[in-house]
Formats: C-alpha cells, sequence, structure tokens
C-alpha cells in the first residue's frame, strides 16, 4: 500500500497545500485532479519520491518512500523528453531501468525499428509507450501518471489509457493519473478514486 499521511507542500512562505492523506492499493486507478497551481505535479512528485514534503511522510508498505532499496513508484512526465538523455538511443534508454520485459514490449507495441532511432525520431505516442517500457524495467508497484496524454491527440490518448489499463489489470499495478481534464479520468474508471486538489 501507498500512504500519504498529512502531507504539506510549500514553495518558499507560499503554502501549496496541506495535511493531504492518501491511503492507495495496488491493482486500482486513481486519479489527482484540480485547477493550475493547486499543486496536483508537485503531490505527483512527492508520492513517487522525487520531493521531499514539507511535513508528513509518503509510505510504501509501512516503510518511507525515500528509504526503500528499490523505487516501487515510478512517475511518468508530461513530456517524456524530460526524462530521457537526447544522445541515447532508444535502446539504451529503454534498458536504463533493468531488463526489457519482451511480453510488455509486444503489448505496448514497441517496434523493433525504434531501438536504433534516438528522442527526436520519434512522436509523442511513441516516447510514451517507450516511457511506460523504461518505467516498468524498474518492477514498480505504482505508476504516477502525470497529464500524460494531454499533448496528445484523441486517437493516441485513448490507445495509451487503453494499453496502461490493461497493463494495470495483468500485472496489479497501481495507476495514478494526474489530470485537469475531468471527462478524461472518468472514461478511465477512476470516477470512485477520485481525489481534487485545491477545491
Amino acid at each position: 500500500m501507498l500512504e500519504a499521511k498529512n502531507v504539506s507542500a510549500a514553495f518558499g512562505k507560499r503554502i501549496v497545500f496541506s495535511d493531504v492523506s492518501l491511503s492507495l492499493n495496488t491493482a486500482s486507478v486513481y486519479c489527482i485532479s484540480g485547477p493550475s497551481g493547486c499543486g496536483k505535479t508537485t503531490l505527483g512528485r512527492i508520492l513517487a519520491g522525487l520531493n521531499r514534503p514539507k511535513a508528513g511522510e509518503v509510505t510504501f508498505n509501512k516503510r518511507n518512500i525515500t528509504s526503500t532499496e528499490t523505487w516501487p513508484v515510478q512517475y511518468l512526465y508530461q513530456s517524456p523528453l524530460m526524462a530521457m538523455n537526447p544522445r541515447w538511443q532508444i535502446r539504451k534508454i529503454i534498458a536504463e531501468s533493468g531488463p526489457v520485459d519482451t511480453e510488455i514490449s509486444r503489448t505496448l507495441g514497441i517496434e523493433t525499428e525504434w531501438e536504433t532511432r534516438y528522442p527526436h525520431e520519434l512522436s509523442g505516442g511513441q516516447l510514451q509507450r517507450v516511457s511506460i517500457l523504461r518505467a516498468l524495467g524498474a518492477k514498480p508497484r505504482f505508476l504516477i501518471a502525470d497529464e500524460i496524454t494531454s499533448a496528445l491527440d484523441p486517437v493516441a490518448q485513448a490507445q495509451i489509457w487503453q494499453l496502461l489499463i490493461k497493463l494495470t489489470e495483468k500485472y496489479s499495478l497501481g495507476i495514478v493519473a494526474i489530470s485537469h481534464d475531468e471527462s478524461l479520468l472518468s472514461r478511465i474508471g477512476a470516477a470512485n478514486n477520485h481525489f481534487r486538489l485545491g477545491v
């Protein structure tokens, strides 16, 4: 279980949010929404152990998220290029987090010919598939998906989320979708696990 206990965040003297508590289970889809500037991305990064909260604690199976020996929570960026070395071929990027699972690679529709290409040579939808495959190489229990399809066309958007939901069911992953798009959050089936920040 991934838990946030009375978590607060601040930038300098400005409090972004305070006393947020969540309990998240694997094999489930959750969503976090809210207006711009309410701290959705900050909360996502705290849940993934990338940022430290001003107060409170995030734990995975009762252990502080920053003290775990593995990376049980992986963070997927809105722009995958932010997390990719532009000088690396896709093959090296995918292998960065661990051995490639060929079954997951096939499920995501990763093409063999992509392996020798560089990030700028792939489309946004292709890059998100690569980003998901790399994240799953670390064998996480949760994925934080921060506006990952907001820059994609509706067809690519639907494809990416269909794949993620399929992987959630098959590998008992927990997914936290961060988005301002309420209709998207409804379509991916997280209506009963919806946390609205800043409202």
